[in-house]
This record gives structure tokens, C-alpha cells and sequence, in this order.
């Protein structure tokens, strides 16, 4: 037997699709902010002149890069209870919003490593030089220069995140996988769901990625210039 593509469905369940757009996007976008506010902290001690706090930055960057999302995924949203009894009754989005909030903070410390290092040695000097702490060269001097090198990364890292998010439907969040594989439950259509989710999740994070390659390139330009 032939088997015959339908979309009919979408009169009536395209809310839930929207519904799971939304809870993809709060997701994705509290774990980048908080990613990135914890990545920057966690990417000072990478270059950090304390080798104790160096040390750990670093073990904790591994662990993250050497473990799978899924596993740190389960570990917040059972480790947490386990824990602490009384969050038993928290809401599913938390310990998810944590992972993978856990999770890019690593990867956007190493970011923010490389672009602390691709400023020159010497702004430091100077900074020192006018009679500035290190942390306050780091903080005027240092930082708005790295961030400028980095935002095209940190837009990537947004994306990663937007794709990663969908593990979250394994632990039930409401979001635009698990809506999908509710559809696809309730409609008996195996592919067309996925299909409809991924044109969405398509729609996300293509023009995040054109923005981003245009931003690089303008960067390079004003660089070359």
C-alpha cells in the first residue's frame, strides 16, 4: 500500500504546534541568558591567575563537554528531588531550563576564553598602566572587546541550544517535540508531525544562522579596514 501524505490535521492541531514554538523559545532563550551570564563568569576563571579556581573551571568544562545533555538532563530532573524532597512538585520546565542552562555555560566559557586570549597582551598593560586593577582593566578594557569578537559564536551557541532543547520532551516538558509526538499519537501520522516540527525548528534557527553569517562578515570587514 501506497501511503498517502496528509496535513489535514493542522486545522486541528496547529495550536498545539504554536503552544510548543512558545515553550521552545522560553527555553531556549532563559538557558542562553543564563548561559551566557554564568559562561562569562565561569570563562574569568578559565584565565584566571588562580590556579585553584583555574583548576576547577576547568574540570567543570570537561565534565560538561564529556558528558551527554541527556545525562545531565536526568541528573537535574531526578538528582533535584532526590536532593531536595520538597521540589518534588516543581514544575518540569526548572531542572530543564538548569540543564541546559548547566550545559551552555560551559561551552560559552570556552567561548568566551578564546575571545578573552584574542585580545592583544597589551591592553592589559595599558589598563595597568593608567593605574587600573586587573579586574577592572578585564571588566572596561578586556571584556567589550572579547564580546565583540564572540557574539557570532554566542548566536551559534543560541542555535545549538534551540535544536538541543527538544531533548526536554523526554522528561515531559511541553515543547515542540513532544507536541509533535502527541500529534503524531492522536492522528496516527508517523511522519507528517516531524515533519511540520522541523520546518519550525527550521524556522528558528535559519534566519538566527543568516543573521549570524552576516554579522561575521561585517566584523571582518570593519577588521580589514
Amino acid at each position: 500500500m501506497t501511503y498517502t501524505f496528509s496535513f489535514k490535521f493542522l486545522s486541528t492541531y496547529g495550536q498545539f504546534f504554536v503552544s510548543g514554538l512558545v515553550m521552545t523559545l522560553k527555553l531556549s532563550v532563559i538557558a542562553v541568558l543564563l548561559g551566557t551570564l554564568f559562561g562569562t563568569l565561569m570563562g574569568l576563571l578559565r584565565v584566571s591567575t588562580n590556579k585553584l579556581l583555574k583548576f576547577l573551571s576547568a574540570v567543570y568544562v570537561e565534565f560538561v563537554r564529556g558528558t551527554p545533555l541527556l545525562v545531565q538532563l536526568y541528573l537535574f530532573r531526578y538528582g533535584l528531588i532526590i536532593a531536595f524532597p520538597s521540589l518534588s512538585k516543581m514544575s518540569v520546565f526548572v531542572p530543564c531550563v538548569i540543564a541546559l542552562a548547566f550545559n551552555s555555560t560551559a561551552y560559552v566559557a570556552e567561548i568566551m576564553r578564546a575571545g578573552i586570549n584574542a585580545v592583544d597582551a597589551g591592553q592589559m598593560e595599558a589598563g595597568r598602566s593608567l593605574g587600573m586593577t586587573r579586574s577592572q582593566t578585564m571588566r572596561r578594557i578586556i571584556l567589550p572587546q572579547a564580546y565583540r569578537n564572540i557574539l557570532p559564536a554566542l548566536g551559534n551557541e543560541f542555535v545549538t541550544i534551540i535544536k538541543e532543547s527538544s531533548i526536554c520532551s523526554v522528561v515531559g516538558v511541553f515543547d515542540l517535540m513532544y507536541m509533535a509526538d502527541l500529534v503524531r499519537a492522536g492522528t496516527a501520522r508517523p511522519f507528517e508531525p516531524l515533519m511540520v516540527a522541523a520546518l519550525l525548528y527550521m524556522v528558528l534557527t535559519f534566519p538566527l544562522s543568516k543573521l549570524m553569517g552576516l554579522f561575521e562578515k561585517r566584523m571582518k570587514k570593519e577588521a580589514s579596514v
